[in-house]
C-alpha cells in the first residue's frame, strides 16, 4: 500500500465485506433487515472468496482485483439487472431500492478496486534515499574532451 487512496479502497472493501456479513447473519437468523441477500448460500461463499481477495489486494496482486470484480459482477450484477429492467420496460421498480443500491455499490467498489490495482501496476516505487542522486542530471559524470576513453585490457 503506497498511497492514501490505496488504503481507502482497501478499507472500503473491508467495510463492505462487514456489511455483507451482517446481511448474511440477519438473513440466517430470519431477522428483518433493510437489505436481503439474493441467495444465502452463494452469499456465504462470496464472503469467503472476498476474504481471499482482500488479502491479495493488500499484497497488491492484480489477480485479487480481477477475481473480486468478476465475482461481484456475477453476483450483484444479476440482481441489479433484474431490479432495473422493469423501469426500462415501462413498469415500476418492483424490487427493493436499498437492495438495488447496495448491489450497485458493490459493483462500483469492485470496479474501483480493479482500477486501483491496474493503475498501480505501472508505477515505480519511490526510494527517497537514492532518487535524489540517480534521477538528478547534475550528478552525472562529465567527461573531458581530453580524457582517455580506451578500454585497456591486460592479459
Amino acid at each position: 500500500m503506497r498511497t492514501f487512496a490505496n488504503w481507502m479502497v482497501a478499507m472500503f472493501m473491508i467495510m463492505y465485506w462487514g456489511f455483507r456479513v451482517v446481511v448474511a447473519y440477519q438473513a440466517a437468523n430470519y431477522a428483518e433487515f433493510f437489505v436481503q441477500p439474493i441467495n444465502l448460500t452463494v452469499e456465504i461463499i462470496l464472503l469467503f472468496v472476498t476474504v481471499v481477495c482482500i488479502v491479495l489486494v493488500f499484497k497488491r496482486k492484480l489477480i485479487g482485483g480481477i477475481i473480486y470484480f468478476l465475482s461481484y459482477l456475477a453476483y450483484f450484477g444479476i440482481d441489479l439487472f433484474n431490479a432495473v429492467m422493469p423501469v426500462f420496460s415501462g413498469g415500476d421498480l418492483g424490487a427493493d431500492y436499498m437492495t438495488a443500491f447496495t448491489s450497485f455499490l458493490g459493483i462500483v467498489l469492485a470496479f474501483v478496486v480493479l482500477l486501483d490495482l491496474s493503475v498501480d501496476k505501472g508505477r515505480k516505487p519511490k526510494d527517497k534515499k537514492t532518487d535524489w542522486f540517480y534521477t538528478n542530471k547534475d550528478y552525472d559524470r562529465q567527461f573531458d574532451d581530453r580524457a582517455d576513453r580506451n578500454n585497456y585490457k591486460t592479459l
